[in-house]
C-alpha cells in the first residue's frame, strides 16, 4: 500500500524506496494446494507503477485433468490479453546410477535430456523434432560395475602416492592380489629373464591384465581392453599397483629391478618419450652403465608415481584418438611433462573424468560419432579452464532427430507449460513432475504395499504445478 501513490490518505513521503520481491511460504493445506505467495513490484526508471501478485500451488495428483484451453482462457480472463503463447518444455531421465545393495551407495551419475518448443498443442504432448534439445551429462567417476572401473583403481592408487609424496603419509590400499609384490616382481623378472623374445611376455601379460579387467561385470561391454603394447615399465606398475602396501615393499621392488638391470639379466623394452628414472635407468643398461640410485627418502614413491603417470597418459591417448574423439595436439594440456608431478596427477585426474564422461554416453544412450566429437571438445575446453569437478553438470545441444529414440516412447520426468502474453512477468504456467518440485511440503508417498500389478510406484505418483499472477496497475 505504500507503494501506491492513490493512497494518499496514509500521508507517506514520497518517493518511496522500493521493496524487494516478498514471498511467503505456505504449507499446502488449504484445498489449492497453496505453497508460496508472491510480490513484485513493477517499476520504471523513476516511479513504481503497478505489482505483480504470484500463486504457486502443488498437489499430488495421480488422476490429473486438465485442459490446455481451459489454461488459456484462464489466461486471457486474468489479464484481459487478446493475444498469448505457449511454450513447452520436457524433461526425460535417460540414465541414473542404482545402488548396487544396502552397503554400496548409488553413484551420482545422470544424464538427463531437455527439450524445449512452442507453439503447445496439448498437455503432455510429445515434443516434435523441430524443437530445441539438450543434453545435461553429471558423471561420478569410480562405478564398479562400470568398463572403467579398473583403470579408475589405478588413478586411484596414483592419488595416493602423489598425496603421500605431498603429506609424507601414505595410506596404502588393500592389495587385488593373493601373492606379495616382492614375489610378483621377482616372478615377473625370472620369466623376462628366460625368455628370448620380450614381445612374448609382454603377449602373456598382457592377456591376463585384460582378464581381470573384463571380469569386473561380464553384462556390461568392455569398451577400454588393455592396451597390447605395455613396455616393462608398464607392466611393472600393473603388478605393483595392484600388490604393494608398504614403503618396504616398494623398495624391495625396485631393489629387484635394478639389481637385475646391473647384472644384464634383463633388458626390458620401452615407448619413447618417458622421462622417469626408472626408464633413465634402464636406457643406461644397454650400455653397461648405471647411475646409483640410493632407494631412500620419497625416490621410491616417486619412482612407482612417474611410471603410473606415463602408463596411464598412455592409456587415455590409446582411446581417444584411437575413437577419433581427439588428437594429440587436443589432449597436449592433460599429458604435459613440463608442469610439476602433482600438477601432472590433477591433469591426469580430469582427463579420466572426461574418458567416465564419454564412456558413459557410448554405453547408455549411444550416440553418433560426430555428437560424442562434440561432448568431447566441451569437456576438453572446459577441464583446461577449470579444477576437477565431477558435480558439474555438462550441457550439450542436440538434434531432436538424433535422440528421438531416446525420448519419443518414453514418459518425461517434468513437463511443463508456460503461458505468456509477451510480457515477462505476466505468465500462467502448468507443470507435471514424477518428484515433488516444493522442497518445503510434505507428501504422502504410497508405500510399496499400495502397489498394484497394472502399475509401479512411479506410475502412480504425480506432482502438479502450478504458478498464477494478477498484474494490478497504480495509475
Amino acid at each position: 500500500m505504500a507503494h501506491n501513490p492513490n493512497m494518499t490518505h496514509l500521508k507517506i513521503n514520497r518517493p518511496v524506496t522500493a521493496l524487494p520481491p516478498l514471498w511467503v511460504r505456505c504449507d499446502g493445506s488449504d484445498p489449492e494446494g497453496i505453497s508460496w505467495l508472491g510480490a513484485e513490484l513493477i517499476s520504471t526508471s523513476s516511479n513504481i507503477t503497478g505489482i505483480v501478485l504470484y500463486m504457486v500451488t502443488c498437489k499430488v495428483d495421480k488422476n490429473f485433468s486438465v485442459n490446455l484451453e481451459d489454461l488459456k482462457k484462464s489466461h486471457k480472463k486474468r489479464h484481459h490479453l487478446s493475444t498469448l503463447t505457449a511454450s513447452g518444455f520436457a524433461r526425460y531421465e535417460l540414465f541414473k546410477s542404482t545402488a548396487l545393495d544396502d552397503t554400496v551407495a548409488a553413484s551420482q551419475t545422470t544424464i538427463t535430456l531437455d527439450i524445449s518448443w512452442s507453439p503447445v498443442d496439448e498437455i503432455l504432448q510429445t515434443p516434435p523434432l523441430s524443437s530445441t534439445a539438450t543434453l545435461n551429462i553429471k558423471v561420478e567417476s569410480g562405478e564398479p560395475r562400470g568398463p572403467l572401473s579398473q583403470l579408475h583403481r589405478e588413478l586411484k592408487f596414483l592419488l595416493v602416492l602423489a598425496d603421500g609424496l605431498r603429506t609424507g603419509v601414505t595410506e596404502w590400499p588393500e592389495p587385488l592380489e593373493a601373492k606379495s609384490a616382492v614375489q610378483l616382481v621377482q616372478e615377473f623378472l625370472n620369466e623376462l629373464s628366460k625368455l628370448n623374445e620380450f614381445g612374448d611376455s609382454t603377449k602373456k601379460d598382457t592377456e591376463i591384465v585384460k582378464h581381470d579387467a573384463a571380469a569386473v561385470d561380464g553384462s556390461i561391454e568392455c569398451l577400454l581392453t588393455v592396451r597390447g603394447d605395455l613396455d616393462f615399465a608398464e607392466q611393472l606398475w600393473c603388478k605393483m599397483s595392484s600388490s604393494v602396501i608398504s614403503y618396504q615393499d616398494l623398495v624391495k621392488c625396485f631393489s629387484l629391478v635394478i639389481q637385475s638391470l646391473q647384472r644384464g639379466a634383463i633388458q626390458p623394452w620401452l615407448h619413447s618419450g618417458s622421462n622417469s628414472l626408472l626408464s633413465k635407468l634402464i636406457h643406461q643398461s644397454y650400455y653397461g652403465t648405471m647411475d646409483t640410485v640410493s632407494l631412500s627418502g620419497t625416490v621410491p614413491v616417486q619412482m612407482l608415481l612417474e611410471i603410473g603417470l606415463d602408463k596411464l597418459k598412455k592409456d587415455y591417448l590409446c582411446f581417444f584418438i584411437g575413437q577419433e574423439l581427439a588428437s594429440l595436439n587436443h589432449l597436449e594440456y592433460f599429458i604435459s611433462p613440463s608442469v610439476d608431478t602433482q600438477e601432472q596427477v590433477h591433469r591426469v585426474q580430469k582427463l579420466h573424468h572426461i574418458l567416465e564422461i564419454v564412456v558413459s554416453c557410448m554405453l547408455f544412450i549411444k550416440p553418433q560419432h560426430e555428437l560424442l566429437f562434440s561432448l568431447t571438445q566441451s569437456c576438453i575446453k572446459y577441464y583446461e579452464q577449470n579444477p576437477l569437478d565431477e558435480q558439474h553438470i555438462f550441457q550439450l545441444p542436440v538434434r531432436p532427430t538424433a535422440v528421438k529414440d531416446l525420448y519419443q516412447n518414453e514418459k518425461p520426468q517434468k513437463w511443463r507449460v508456460e503461458i505468456n502474453s509477451g510480457q515477462k512477468k505476466v505468465k500462467t504456467v502448468w507443470q507435471l513432475s514424477d518428484s515433488p518440485p516444493i522442497d518445503h511440503l510434505n507428501f504422502h508417498r504410497p508405500d510399496f504395499s499400495e502397489l498394484t500389478l497394472s502399475g509401479s510406484l512411479e506410475e502412480r505418483i504425480s506432482f502438479t504445478n502450478m504458478v498464477t499472477c494478477s498484474q494490478v496497475h497504480f495509475k
